[in-house]
């Protein structure tokens, strides 16, 4: 396995994921749009960002997963200045439990080190248990919950 960063040549697939991801998501999250094509991120642009390191997993010549790791800048009563910040982790259904993810993360983790970013945080649906068991094993502890009501919900 190989992790490196992503070129504008796997856009294609790269787009893929990011379906995957919505996909996957949509159920667990009933404010997303339904009945149109939807995007996340501007993955193009991620490539090409300083402040963004997109990469890939990559098996046999196959790209297998993705995420990128994203320098944010934080509210000013925050002790540090700026925060990294992981998105857009997919893993393709028959290589997961392979410790892609884990590789993924690791990688990650290795580039804000040498940006001398020490906080790194990620988002992840409560209904996503083994999302959250892999982030738990990457060493990332759950430390706020987003709650939200909306009237117009249909039960």
């Amino acid at each position: 396995m190989i992790i490196r960063p992503a070129h504008i040549e796997d856009l294609p697939t790269l787009l893929e994921f990011e379906q995957g991801i919505i996909e996957a998501e949509r159920p667990m999250d009933i404010t997303l749009k339904t009945e149109e094509k939807i995007s996340y991120y501007n993955i193009s642009e991620y490539i090409k960002s300083n402040h963004t390191e997109v990469v890939v997993a990559e098996i046999d010549g196959e790209v297998v997963g993705s995420g990128y790791g994203q320098i944010r800048e934080r509210k000013e009563f925050f002790k540090q200045d700026t925060m990294g910040y992981i998105g857009f982790m997919f893993v393709k259904d028959e290589f997961r439990g392979q410790g892609i993810s884990q590789n993924i993360i690791q990688y990650l983790s290795n580039w804000f080190s040498t940006k001398d970013i020490t906080e790194i945080q990620l988002d992840v649906y409560d209904q996503n248990p083994s999302a959250i068991r892999a982030y738990e094993k990457a060493g990332f502890e759950k430390y706020l919950v987003r709650m939200r009501i909306n009237s117009g919900d249909k039960s």
